[in-house]
């Protein structure tokens, strides 16, 4: 019966299209094919893994604003067989002699620069793929990577939202002769329904496709990587790409209500999401009312306590202690419910104390989803970082490196201070929930908003009832900032409730419907019972979710 409440729209204000339905499968992506790619794969006897690498890397190719092989991966894989989740952490680490003292002996001082030669870490999305195909794979590599290499080859019309994003990078892409060549028509970006292609990225895609991870962490693309560091006066080694690893990791929990939620630990934001949920959990939403007032007011509180724990306490695991069960202690998540003012908004907030515990050395994204004809689930997040990346594309490669080393400090002693060979504190984050029956693979993209989101859409599936795709179409609310108390909030949220919440001295900015401030996600959802399989996918972007039909025999 769970089941089928998730599937009927609840009677709220969302609009809310129809979840896609199929038995055989269904892959959900920002780009219609990409998506499609995917559901080829599937229909050639690939797994959900299988198709997510083919999803993944045909965005990378249709929309290099926000992914591409020069940026990092989370994923988690659930398999059905052994209702079971696995996780993996491909973001790359920096580069052995990238230190403060190294940083300081070049000026640097502050903050890293938002782009260029020190905002590179290595790439993992890459080797992402191998550790995944390597280990759940069914098809060939090649095969997995054949779509994305035919549409750089042969090009593909250029989405809507796509565009968009893209024409507000054109004066950085102008500014490199390489990055010019390969994302600029005669130094324009590409117009909506324009046929784009990226011949080189085909080049540097078929040498993966022949020879795994090393056609990339080794020979001709990793010497153009590590070239074009050194010309820019960056420290990067042939070594620091060969030596990077991937890494398996358990996924991190917290209950909600009865509702299983699962995220990727640390280095990512994902806790801040289940810090949130343990906040939200101390409060009725449900008899409070969907967009009501003290709903939203809560749920912007929470966000400010769950924020600020994550900048104190979250980085690389493999550099400091990063207390993720005392963070997720529902005695703690009742000790910061009980911080929140009902009737004033609060424009700074402390950390967490926790006893025994100190800090020390501790976007733009796309996510997909697919669930296959058996009921594994990929749930994949894969990104450049900021606006294509760091603004350097490497001799011959059809791709940029990204820029997620901006987001360490620069502030000795800290959980996130930079050191070689470190991982910076990470935006991007896979998700999955679970009850009874109920399989949810999902993710919404966009820096700091997505554990705000994420926790935003398990409420709403949760606390109000709603399906899939009105979980991912509601109105949403993002605090971007860690101070303060300003809130960028969507235009379908109720006046009355925008007037009442800047009332509590919340500084609302009201943001019209389709802009990017929000993410944009994907969501599927597995029924173990009856075997069918639901997609949903974001409006605010140009994707769909996109069933997998059965074969039918000839005539």
């Amino acid at each position: 019966m769970m089941t089928l409440a998730l599937m009927v729209a609840a009677t709220l204000p969302v609009p809310g299209r129809s979840v896609t339905a199929s038995q055989h499968g269904v892959a959900a992506s920002s780009q219609p094919l990409a998506a499609q790619a995917a559901v080829q794969i599937l229909q050639r006897g690939g797994n959900a893994v299988d198709a997510a690498i083919a999803a993944n890397s045909t965005q990378g190719v249709m929309e290099p604003t926000s992914n591409g092989i020069g940026g990092d991966l989370f994923a988690i894989v659930y398999l059905a067989k052994e209702d079971k989740l696995y996780g993996v952490n491909a973001s790359g680490w920096s580069p052995a002699g990238m230190t403060l003292d190294f940083l300081h002996g070049k000026g640097v001082q502050g903050e890293l620069p938002y782009r260029g030669v020190y905002s590179v870490t290595v790439p993992g999305a890459v080797a992402g793929w191998a550790a995944l195909h390597k280990r759940f794979g069914k098809l060939p590599l090649a095969t997995d990577l054949a779509p994305a290499i035919w549409y750089a080859e042969h090009g593909f019309p250029v989405m809507e939202v796509t565009a968009g994003l893209w024409s507000r990078s054109v004066e950085m892409l102008g500014a490199d002769p390489e990055s010019r060549a390969t994302f600029l028509i005669e130094g324009r970006s590409p117009r909506p329904g324009e046929p784009f292609r990226n011949p080189a990225l085909a080049r540097s895609l078929r040498r993966v496709a022949e020879n795994g991870r090393d056609g990339f962490y080794k020979g001709a693309t990793a010497q153009a990587i590590v070239d074009l560091i050194r010309e820019r006066g960056g420290v990067m080694t042939l070594e620091d790409l060969a030596e990077f690893q991937p890494e398996w990791v358990e996924p991190i929990e917290t209950t909600y209500r009865g509702w299983k939620v699962s995220e990727l630990p640390p280095n990512s934001q994902g806790i801040a999401a289940l810090q949130m949920l343990g906040i939200l959990e101390e409060f009725p939403l449900a008899d409070w009312g969907f967009h009501s007032t003290r709903t939203l007011h809560t749920m912007i509180e929470a966000k400010k306590l769950a924020y600020a724990d994550l900048l104190k306490y979250i980085g690389d695991p493999r550099f400091t202690r990063i207390p993720v069960q005392q963070l997720l202690a529902k005695e703690n998540s009742a000790r910061r419910a009980r911080q929140i003012d009902p009737k004033k908004a609060a424009c700074h907030v402390e950390p967490s104390q926790l006893p025994g515990v100190t800090a020390s050395s501790g976007s733009d994204t796309i996510y997909l989803t697919v669930v296959d004809g058996e009921g594994n689930i990929v749930s994949l997040i894969q990104s450049n970082y900021a606006g294509f990346g760091s603004g350097l594309v490497p001799k011959g490669g059809g791709f940029m490196l990204q820029n997620r080393g901006t987001l360490f400090t620069l502030q000795p002693g800290q959980p996130n201070t930079i050191a070689g060979r470190k991982r910076p504190l990470h935006t991007i984050i896979p998700a999955f929930m679970q009850k009874g029956d109920v399989r949810i693979g999902f993710g919404i993209m966009g820096g700091w908003n997505q554990a705000q989101a994420h926790a935003q859409f398990v409420a709403n599936v949760v606390d109000f009832g709603m399906t899939i795709q009105q979980a991912l179409e509601a109105g949403r609310f993002t605090k971007a900032t860690f101070e303060g108390c300003d809130v960028e909030i969507e235009a379908s949220v109720p006046q009355q409730a925008r007037d009442e919440l800047t009332a509590l001295g919340h500084h609302l900015e009201v943001r019209p419907l389709r802009t990017p401030f929000f993410g944009y996600g994907q969501a599927v959802l597995f029924d173990r019972k009856t075997g069918v399989k639901f997609g949903a996918s974001d409006p605010r972007h140009d994707g769909e979710a996109i069933p997998v039909p059965a074969s039918f025999p000839g005539p």
